[in-house]
């Protein structure tokens, strides 16, 4: 019996996806990246899951876990061999259980995001992870790549929001912790292994979720600054007067708002003119416990403030629930879609700084873009509040795809240099992937590297979970790496 054969006899024949069947599963969102896969495998169960690792085991087939694939930087694409499957959860897609007294959402990895949302909505509760591919992404992927999004100040990232895993190890068996304990120190934190660990470790197949109550009232104000600096003061102003109330604060620089405009995304923006690329914009939403008239309160308290001190330029509070929609689409999928129309070649960064060092670390990497790059623009926007910017510059000369990869290289290595001379990180909320696994060469110690090179043997002692993602293979004495130090223009 071949393998693809016993695959078909674990999960059914029609769920053992080939040829042209399977090729919407090898390409990334944004089509720059293209794997090969045996096939692409779409298990019910966990016990599914399970015989599937075994059975690759035993003829030496590698995995590619994969979620909603809406990632950024190719952590469920497999590589370009054909000695892998892909393993698609999207039917291990159930609600397993809702527990209201412990305020917890048990699932299936393959639950998409916005259906959480609607099933702790449903309940009256809620689930904060929120960003703007939830109706594409599945809870799995959040996971793996331990997903960020609008809300970390607030409730944490994906890691902070989940309470017990079920993970199919790379022997096929099952580790199920799905007890929903909010105190457990009975040994290490195997939870915290694996998320984040882009399903090099283990695959995830259920999680039991944290849930919220939902806020009697929530405020959500576009402001105007003119500086980044102001924007960053104001921040630290209203923390200690908002409290746990303030759950978003979201940069967009002043070009993102052009775009949206010039391309007609939106009927209407929030401010007549964004084209003073001067100018910063911030979401911000408060989210209030006690009621609409103290949250009106509250935020118009602080604005006026901020205004009377000469910190916020301008600020709109939205005044109903279609202008609070419009504000976060523009956030949340307009300004995406403007990029995909109007920039053939952008450079895209997942960065994090202390946020008291954002403004220094602007300004020196703007001088350094534009001293180097004259016809480029900075296209940012990100989470202030807990210091990750998606950092994308624009190239607007002539080039062609062959130029642009080298353009690409140097133009990293200067936003990236700047994140580490400031003690920031180059992956933030996106991951590794296999984007980025070379460069962590350069931006991780060593011992960092050693320590997670014997995890991942302790974890996957036969490498066949989703290989060349998080950990360089190589060392820099290595040719291929020689040719990366060339390529970001470091010395070799």
């Amino acid at each position: 019996m071949s393998f693809t054969e016993e695959l078909s006899r674990i999960v059914g024949a029609e769920n053992v996806l080939q040829e042209e069947h399977k090729l919407s599963y090898l390409v990334d969102k944004h089509h720059r990246l293209i794997g090969n896969a045996i096939s692409v495998v779409k298990p019910k169960s966990t016990e599914e899951v399970a015989a599937i690792v075994r059975l690759c085991n035993k003829h030496k087939i590698t995995i590619t876990p994969q979620g909603g694939n809406t990632g950024f930087v190719g952590a469920a694409i497999p590589d370009d061999s054909e000695n892998n499957i892909v393993l698609s959860l999207e039917r291990m897609n159930s609600i397993r259980a809702i527990d209201l007294e412990n305020d917890t959402i048990t699932v299936d990895a393959g639950c998409l995001l916005h259906e959480v949302h609607e099933q702790a909505s449903e309940h009256q509760r809620l689930f904060p992870l929120s960003f703007g591919a939830e109706k594409h992404c599945s809870i799995g992927g959040n996971l793996a790549t331990n997903a960020g999004g609008s809300k970390v100040i607030r409730y944490g990232s994906a890691r902070e929001l989940t309470l017990g895993l079920e993970v199919v190890t790379a022997e096929g068996e099952i580790w199920s912790n799905l007890k929903g304990l909010r105190k457990d120190n009975s040994g290490y934190d195997l939870r915290d292994l694996y998320i984040g660990s882009e399903g090099t470790l283990g695959v995830i197949t259920a999680a039991v979720l944290k849930l919220y109550p939902v806020p009697q009232a929530q405020k959500l104000a576009f402001l105007l600054f003119d500086t980044i600096k102001n924007a960053v003061t104001f921040l630290a102003d209203i923390k200690p007067k908002l409290g746990a109330g303030l759950t978003a604060y979201e940069l967009i620089s002043a070009n993102n708002l052009e775009l949206v405009r010039k391309n007609r995304l939106v009927d209407e923006l929030p401010f007549s003119d964004p084209k003073n690329e001067a100018n910063w914009y911030v979401l911000l939403e408060f989210s209030d416990h006690e009621n609409e008239r103290h949250a009106d309160d509250l935020i118009k308290t602080v604005i006026d403030a901020g205004i009377n001190a000469g910190i916020v330029k301008s600020a709109l509070v939205a005044k109903n629930k279609q202008q609070t929609k419009l504000f976060w689409r523009i956030r949340n999928i307009e300004i995406s879609k403007a990029h995909q129309i109007s920039e053939r070649y952008l450079v895209r960064h997942d960065i994090s700084l202390p946020v008291s060092q954002i403004t220094q670390f602007l300004a020196i990497t703007e001088q350094k873009l534009r001293k180097a790059y004259p016809h480029t623009a900075s296209l940012i926007y990100g989470h202030l509040a807990d210091g990750n910017l998606h950092y994308d510059v624009a190239l607007r000369f002539s080039t062609t795809d062959a130029e642009f990869k080298i353009e690409q290289a140097r133009i990293t290595k200067i936003v990236h240099d700047g994140v580490r001379s400031l003690g920031g990180s180059i992956c933030a909320e996106y991951g590794v992937g296999q984007i980025k696994v070379d460069q962590l060469l350069f931006y991780k110690t060593q011992i960092e590297l050693d320590l997670m090179r014997r995890l991942k043997r302790a974890f996957d002692p036969q490498g066949i979970f989703n290989p060349g993602k998080i950990i360089p293979v190589n060392n820099l004495s290595d040719d291929k790496n020689l040719q990366i130090v060339k390529a970001l223009g470091a010395t070799s």
